[in-house]
């Protein structure tokens, strides 16, 4: 078995991430693993920065770790995102840790990016510490050494967070006064979570400008919920300078410091609320989980967070306020502390009674008990140094907290009972006093506490001098008393015995001296003597019960205010001291504005520098007796007479008038009247300052509102000038931009406008051209048209003659068969002479047909040519000139143009037809004379051949001579048939 020494734990801490997406619905977990042997951590959050605050170990001795080492064993880190709903784990990304690189001696935690992450955009890392320890834990030794997954859960081990729900939850124990947060059985650590809201600053900016910051009745206070527990503070009146006192509550948990930092990771943040009535004016967010990330031992100090909070306005009213700069953000300042509650007294007082020198110590930010200051007679210089020491906490935030702690809220009671005890036997602490010394005290455990590097140590005295000025028509058993928290006590301060106080009398004050000595920050002294005043109540002893008067507020600022002067110790260190004395009006509780009495007090606060002990005892002590009576002061009663002499006198010389009696009494009475009216007045005076102190008071507070409301306004109203000058600025280049855009505009109107001129005459003076040229072309082609037409009339009439000779030739033909028949010879002579001329004149008449019909083919496709040259000329003429041409005059030239080329095609197309006809009568008739002429003449095959022929020719060169004037395309109609007469034409010329 290896030495203790060379039992190993290699630790690795998991404390927080950060760059992580936040997803409610799903939670983060890291399993480690090493050996073979894998730990995880409890699932937290998955949002921006997770806190884990795990622990995970491996026990192993110095040959295992050396093996480990030679073979590169390596820690691997798996981080899972697992679905709260379907407990589904998805990897997230990894971490390998090298072992190598462990070492004992402490180091600080790095931030390691995940490998493979899922998370692309953002790079996940997460904050991670490894550490090799000694086992030093107490266990029996054992031949086997067992391994991680057996070893027994240590302090902080998460063995015990696996049996722990995924939702921790607090469940009060009213009988026991605390929540309890996970098993009670392994949860056995008592905690105490305190919330302090200490001050308030620039609350007014909460308020819109319109609604008054002071209205009559309305109360703020704040607001929280602590565990479900909802917590007001005491309601205040002035926004400007709140002046509540700093308030702290505390709830106790009972539970282990790991799974209460995981019950505080899973918490959501903390919302203070700014309330007036049942509306919210603003509120902050502190986060509860920030306590989990300190790193602070619990055992030896409390986690804190604290810090001044931006409070931020509803969604309906941040709309109506302006955006204001971060010196005038409203703020709160709030301390969040987490803490081991404190050891009880018992166990305190064994530990003193063992005969040790030293006190045990608390934890450091544990509260002190509430102890009395100290009473002696005003002393001459710097108070003894025996005198214990009174320390606030040192937060600067946190004035009077002591008494919210709940056990010191019992122990507060128990001193409360205590003074009443005092008040009801009024005789038992003179009788003690004088027996002790008359400086007895109460011994107490006293903790200690920690004081700020940078506090100072204060001793404030206040003695009330006398009591005057009645205004009760009954004599009053007057007895004064006062308390202030910030000086480390909460129970009051009172004089005794009482002092009887009539009208037109003034009273001194029996043992009315107290000195409080503390340590403070000047900051924090200042901001509280500035905020809150001394208030002293002055109370009628009555044999059944107690009857409060009035009260009467010191303000501690005048003494801020006063002249300083320099004083050294007798240890020959410097101090500093201030001084004020006043006169104070006792106004009545129920009518605060009638005056019952007048206070005359001096206050006097002494700077002792800097405090040397970091550690302070803190002791409770009792009143002391003034070490010498003061003389009591009181105004002269009126004179009474003397009594008449005894007996009769022997009679004397006559004396002079001044020297009577009567006289002198007279003088003593004229005096005395004088006396009291100097008195008198100087009580006017001293009432009219009082009148003009409270005038100046109230004329201060309103200079601050309207100040405050002043200075609101002006930043409102630099906002609205900010704007409105950015808005002028915008104006203006608008206006530049839309005039240089007018004068752009109307410079390309005139250009337009210039430009649609010139084109309106172009078009005018062309289209007027064109109008004319089309006329003239017109006229041109109704002219053809008219010959043309005048020509097919004398073709047709030569056609129709032609006929009409033909069928007289018909009859003389039959007539000349018969003749024939009967002669045949002659008959067929004189018939074959005449068809020889007719024939001839046939021929004749063919001929000039033919040439008549070339003529015009020749001047119809001369007119087509023209056309279409015209009309590639217009064309071309269109897309250069005209190309802005308005629609319906270039449709209107296109309707006429193709109105007119249908025109003239049907035309030709017309006498192409009937020339064609008569081409296929003169066949046809040429056909019936053939066999005629092949009887009497010569064969006639190289006529009829040469005549195909000729058509053949005639209608490719008509088919040609059509398609070279670029009119008419191969599927044109007329194109069609003409190839379809070739066709016909070239097979009769086979056949033949």
């Amino acid at each position: 078995m290896a030495s203790k020494t060379d039992q190993l734990l290699i630790v690795v801490s998991i404390l927080e991430g950060r760059h992580f997406p936040k997803t409610p619905r799903l939670s983060l977990l890291v399993q480690a693993s090493f050996d073979g042997e894998h730990l995880a951590t409890d699932p937290v959050e998955h949002r921006d920065q997770p806190q884990f605050s795990t622990e995970l170990a491996w026990e192993l001795d110095r040959r295992t770790l050396h093996q480990h080492r030679l073979q590169r064993t390596p820690i691997k880190l798996q981080c899972f995102a697992v679905d709260s709903v379907s407990n589904k784990k998805e990897s997230v990304g990894y971490i390998v840790l090298d072992l190598r690189s462990v070492q004992e001696v402490k180091q600080e935690p790095r931030w390691y990016p995940l490998l493979s992450s899922k998370y692309t955009k953002q790079r996940p890392a997460l904050l991670i510490s490894v550490l090799l320890e000694n086992d030093t834990k107490s266990s029996e030794p054992s031949p086997d050494r067992f391994k991680a997954k057996k070893a027994p859960p240590r302090q902080g081990s998460p063995a015990v967070t696996e049996l722990l729900p995924d939702k921790l939850e607090a469940v009060l124990v009213p009988d026991q006064g605390y929540h309890q947060v996970g098993p009670a059985d392994h949860c056995a650590d008592m905690f105490v979570l305190s919330v302090t809201v200490a001050f308030a600053t620039k609350l007014e900016q909460l308020i819109p400008s319109t609604m008054k910051l002071s209205a009559e009745g309305s109360e703020f206070f704040f607001y929280y919920c602590l565990l479900g527990n909802d917590i007001t503070s005491e309601p205040f009146h002035n926004l400007l300078s709140p002046d509540f006192e700093p308030e702290r509550a505390s709830v106790r948990i009972r539970s282990s410091k790991q799974i209460l930092h995981a019950f505080l990771a899973q918490q959501p943040s903390l919302q203070i609320h700014l309330c007036c009535g049942n509306h919210s004016l603003g509120s902050t967010d502190v986060s509860l989980s920030a306590l989990s990330a300190v790193s602070v031992d619990l055992e030896k100090k409390a986690a804190t967070v604290e810090g001044a909070f931006i409070l931020k306005p509803p969604k309906r009213i941040k709309q109506t306020l302006p955006a204001l700069p971060a010196d005038l953000q409203p703020t709160v300042g709030v301390a969040v502390t987490l803490r081991r509650e404190e050891v009880a007294p018992q166990s305190l007082g064994k530990k003193e009674g063992s005969g040790a020198q030293t006190h045990s110590v608390p934890p450091a930010e544990q509260r002190p008990r509430s102890s009395s200051p100290v009473r002696k007679p005003p002393p001459a210089s710097s108070p003894p140094p025996g005198r214990p020491l009174l320390l606030p906490p040192p937060s600067s935030h946190t004035e009077s907290e002591a008494e919210s702690l709940l056990e010191e809220l019992q122990r507060a009671k128990a001193q409360t009972g205590l003074a009443a005890a005092d008040l009801q036997v009024p005789a038992q602490s003179p009788a003690e006093a004088t027996a002790d010394g008359g400086a007895p005290s109460v011994s107490v455990s006293a903790p200690k506490v920690s004081i700020p590097s940078s506090a100072h140590h204060y001793c404030f005295s206040l003695d009330l001098r006398s009591l005057g000025s009645l205004s009760l028509t009954h004599p009053v058993a007057a007895t004064l008393r006062y308390s202030y928290q910030f000086f480390g006590s909460a129970a009051p301060i009172m004089t005794n015995p009482p002092v009887e106080l009539q009208r037109n009398m003034e009273v001194s004050l029996p043992q009315s001296y107290c000195a409080f000595d503390f340590a403070a920050l000047p900051q924090q002294l200042q901001d509280t003597f500035l905020r809150v005043p001394l208030l002293v109540e002055v109370w009628h002893r009555d044999a059944s019960r107690d009857q409060l008067i009035g009260r009467a507020s010191v303000q501690l600022s005048h003494l801020l205010s006063s002249e300083r002067s320099k004083l050294l110790g007798s240890t020959g260190e410097q101090s500093w001291r201030q001084t004020h004395q006043d006169r104070i009006p006792v106004f009545r509780t129920q009518r605060p504005s009638e005056k019952v009495a007048e206070l005359s007090y001096v206050a006097t606060l002494e700077d002792l520098g800097l405090v040397k002990a970091r550690e302070v005892i803190v002791s409770d002590s009792s009143q002391n007796e003034p070490a010498v009576a003061t003389q009591p002061s009181y105004h002269p009663a009126p004179p009474s007479l003397p009594p008449p002499p005894p007996g009769p006198a022997a009679p004397a010389a006559p004396t002079a008038p001044r020297d009577t009696l009567e006289y002198r009494t007279a003088l003593e009475l004229e005096l005395w009247k004088e006396e009291q009216e100097d008195l008198f007045d100087d009580q006017l005076r001293k009432k009219e300052l009082s009148h003009m102190q409270a005038l100046a008071e109230e004329w201060r507070k309103r200079d601050r509102e309207r100040e405050a409301l002043v200075k609101k306004k002006e930043v409102e109203y630099n906002l609205l000038e900010e704007q409105l000058q950015k808005t002028l600025s915008d104006l203006e280049k608008r206006e530049k931009q839309l005039a240089e855009a007018e004068l752009e505009t109307q410079r390309l109107q005139k250009e337009l406008r210039a430009e649609h001129d010139l084109t309106q005459r172009e078009l005018q003076e062309s289209s007027r051209r064109l109008q004319q040229d089309c006329d003239h072309r017109v006229a041109l082609e109704r002219d053809k048209a008219r010959l043309m037409e005048e020509e097919r009339v004398r073709l047709l009439q030569q056609i129709a003659d032609g006929e009409s000779r033909y069928k007289q030739l018909e009859k003389e033909f039959q007539l000349y068969r018969e003749q024939q028949n009967i002669r045949p010879e002659f008959r067929l002579q004189s018939e074959v002479n005449l068809l020889t001329l007719e024939k001839v004149e046939l021929e004749r008449k063919l001929e000039s047909t033919t040439k008549s019909k070339l003529h015009y083919k020749q001047q119809w496709g001369r007119a087509l040519k023209e056309l279409a040259r015209f009309k590639q000329r217009e064309q071309e003429n269109a897309m250069t000139r005209l190309k802005k041409q308005q629609a319906e005059l270039e449709a209107m030239r296109l309707r006429y143009l193709a109105t007119e080329e249908k025109d003239a095609v049907r035309q030709d197309r017309q006498e192409l037809d009937d020339i064609r006809n008569e081409l296929n009568r003169l066949k046809q008739q040429e056909d019936r004379l053939g066999p005629a002429s092949s009887v009497s003449g010569p064969a006639p095959g190289p006529s009829v051949n040469e005549s195909a022929d000729e058509h053949l020719s005639r209608l490719l060169e008509e088919r040609d001579t059509l398609l070279r004037t670029g009119v008419y395309t191969h599927e044109d109609r007329i194109i069609a048939e003409l190839n379809r007469q070739i066709q016909d034409a070239m097979t009769r010329r086979g056949n033949l």
